[in-house]
Parts: C-alpha cells; sequence; structure tokens
C-alpha cells in the first residue's frame, strides 16, 4: 500500500508529559501497592474495624495445615487466590513482592516514593492543561457531535481490525483520553488528597464529598484499577495500529496518515 504524508501531529508538551506520567504512573502502581498490603482491604464509608460489616475487598490469607492458603474475599464471596494474593512464597501479604515497590514490606519508603511521584503527576498535568488551553490542544479530545454520530462505526471497524491513520484523533481515542485526562487523572489525585490528614484539616469538605476516608480509598484503588485497564488496551492499540509509527509520533511529534487523507486517526 502506498504510503500517506507525514504530518506533525503530537505537541511537544504532550510528548513531554506523556513519558512522565508513564513513568510516574508505574511507580505509583507499585509503591501503591506495597501501600495497600499494610492493610489489604477496601471499605464503604468513614470507618473500618472489627465491628464494621463494609469490606468490599479483603486479601487474606488462612493457615490449612502446614500451608498458607491466599483467600481474596469480595463481596462476601472467597476465592481461593494462593500464590498470587494474599498468600505467595510461604508469607501472607495481600499483593506478592515482585509487585511492589520496594518488594520487601517498607511502608516508609513506599509512601515517600508514591507522594514524590503523586505530586509529579499532579505538577506536570497542571502543566499540559494550561499549555493545552492556550495552544487549542483541549479542543481536540472533545467529542463533537458528528464525532458521536460515528461511534457505532468506529467501534466496528476497530472490532474487525481496520485501523484508519489520519491527522486528527478518532471519537474512540478522544473519549478514552479525554476520560483519563479529565475524569480518572483528577479523580485519582482528589482521592488521593483526601487520604492525607494534612489535607483533611484545610479542606474537610472533600471528604464528604466521597462519604467518608474509607469510600476515598476503595474509589482510589479503583480508579487504579481502571487507569492499568486503560494502559493495557492503549499499548494492544499501538501494537495492532502499527506501533512504528505510533512511536515516532509520541517521540518526534511526526505520524504518518493514510494516503486518503485525513479522515480519521489510527
Amino acid at each position: 500500500m502506498a504510503k500517506g504524508p507525514l504530518v506533525y501531529r503530537q505537541r511537544i508538551m504532550t510528548r513531554l508529559t506523556h513519558w512522565v506520567w508513564a513513568v510516574s504512573l508505574f511507580f505509583l502502581l507499585l509503591t501503591g501497592l506495597q501501600i495497600f498490603n499494610a492493610h489489604p482491604a477496601l471499605y464503604l464509608g468513614r470507618q473500618s474495624g472489627f465491628e464494621f460489616d463494609n469490606a468490599v475487598l479483603v486479601l487474606g490469607a488462612r493457615q490449612d495445615g502446614d500451608s498458607l492458603r491466599g483467600v481474596t474475599t469480595v463481596l462476601g464471596h472467597e476465592f481461593d487466590t494462593t500464590g498470587l494474593l494474599g498468600a505467595s512464597g510461604g508469607e501472607a501479604h495481600g499483593f506478592p513482592g515482585w509487585a511492589t515497590i520496594p518488594s520487601y514490606h517498607d511502608l516508609a519508603t513506599g509512601r515517600v516514593i508514591h507522594f514524590f511521584f503523586a505530586w509529579t503527576l499532579s505538577l506536570t498535568l497542571l502543566a499540559w492543561f494550561v499549555s493545552s488551553l492556550l495552544n487549542g490542544h483541549i479542543r481536540e479530545l472533545i467529542p463533537t457531535p458528528s464525532d458521536l454520530r460515528a461511534l457505532p462505526g468506529d467501534v466496528l471497524n476497530h472490532a474487525r481490525l481496520r485501523f484508519h491513520h489520519g491527522h486528527r484523533y478518532n471519537v474512540l481515542q478522544k473519549l478514552a483520553y479525554a476520560g483519563v485526562l479529565f475524569v480518572l487523572l483528577p479523580l485519582m489525585i482528589l482521592t488521593g488528597l483526601s487520604m492525607s490528614p494534612s489535607f483533611n484539616a484545610a479542606a474537610p469538605w472533600l471528604l464528604d464529598v466521597w462519604g467518608g476516608r474509607q469510600t476515598a480509598r476503595t474509589i482510589h484503588f479503583a480508579v487504579m484499577a481502571l487507569l492499568v485497564l486503560f494502559f493495557l488496551v492503549h499499548v494492544l492499540m499501538i501494537l495492532l495500529a502499527g506501533p512504528l509509527n505510533e512511536l515516532r509520533s509520541i517521540l518526534t511529534g511526526w505520524y504518518r496518515i493514510d494516503p486518503e487523507g485525513d479522515s480519521h486517526a489510527r
């Protein structure tokens, strides 16, 4: 097939923040699991404890003769997850050591690294937002009525692995990127701040928005899971749509579009 022209698609601020966010989210995920292991359970409401029955997720362990069994409880339903969740390597911990930073139990170090990259993510998100307002990039991420009308066809094309490479994002990309940048990342930052006692003193009303600290922690964890899902789909789409073209775009800004012109994104 004939190659289309190269177009300048990704601005410098988009490319820089993309890689800063990728590194930040990697460390936030693994240190977040280290912090979660200090109490591997999620609740709804303002409080938790033995006298409450508000757990939605518990990664626990149970002694079974000479062996330790991992037991994951989801909304009261128990599942044996030995070797992955609850217990692995003969030790009781929510997530295994290979999935956490540090790999051994060190809550203090995990918190220091987590907070550093949390602030890095927050400040670069703010810088990207201001820059994108000034250069008009934000408008490129907002689906238009014509985009939404094209949504069924775009979903069908992706299901058939028919990817169009154009100067602009397609509607699925707009919905995904807007959802991450305008919903998930701000939600993760706000729920993270809600778990800070010093921020609670400055803005106690924020806890009321979520319905309590425990609910904020659960939402924080759920957002993390959605971001991991987005990352997996994002990488899959890059591999299917042409990894060299996609990587050139996010590294240099230049993207090769289809010969027929600027109809859709990949």
